[in-house]
């Protein structure tokens, strides 16, 4: 049995969940749902949800944690969302938004034109920071991957885009004499 799977979820004002069959959906602020992994079951009790294991495969354990930590994911999602935030860090490095376009100026020779997910929420500050918001963990922890993977951040002056709380580890250059 599963450590993380035999807490029970509260769920907080503001928020519904349903089990239809082997889906479960989650609706708040917006809406998700997911399919069950197999050899869970799920019960809603007095704003409490408890994932329960079914049999005694081998998986069954690592299937209940799972389960619950998709669905306490979810719960957080709907009711307060996700956030990661980036830097850009470099002389000439600059992120704007058009529509639902993210442009980025990284020292290429070519602008960089990113298509904005639907259910994220992209903010640029004028300290060059890019904020990614969503309910969906997943997907704004892909997106904001996705924005890093154009300019990852080099080794030794620290130049492109990085998570704001990653820390870089700068190399020594190269010694004269």
């Amino acid at each position: 049995m599963s450590r993380i799977g035999k807490k029970p979820i509260d769920i907080p004002a503001g928020v519904k969940i349903s089990v239809d069959g082997g889906t479960v959906t989650v609706e708040g602020k917006s809406r998700l749902s997911m399919q069950l992994p197999p050899h869970v079951s799920v019960e809603i009790k007095d704003n409490v949800v408890t994932v329960e294991q079914v049999g005694d495969a081998r998986t069954a354990g690592a299937m209940h944690g799972l389960a619950r930590s998709l669905i306490n994911n979810m719960v957080i999602g709907v009711s307060t969302g996700f956030r990661k935030e980036l830097a850009i860090v470099g002389v000439g490095y600059k992120a704007t938004l058009a529509g639902n376009k993210l442009n980025l100026a990284l020292g290429y020779s070519h602008p960089i034109e990113f298509q904005i997910p639907e259910g994220i929420k992209i903010t640029v500050t004028p300290e060059n920071k890019i904020v990614v918001e969503g309910c969906d963990k997943q997907l704004v922890g892909e997106t904001a991957a996705q924005i890093r993977r154009f300019r990852p951040p080099e080794p030794y002056k620290g130049k492109g885009i990085r998570y704001v709380d990653e820390r870089i580890v700068l190399k020594e250059g190269k010694k004269v004499g």
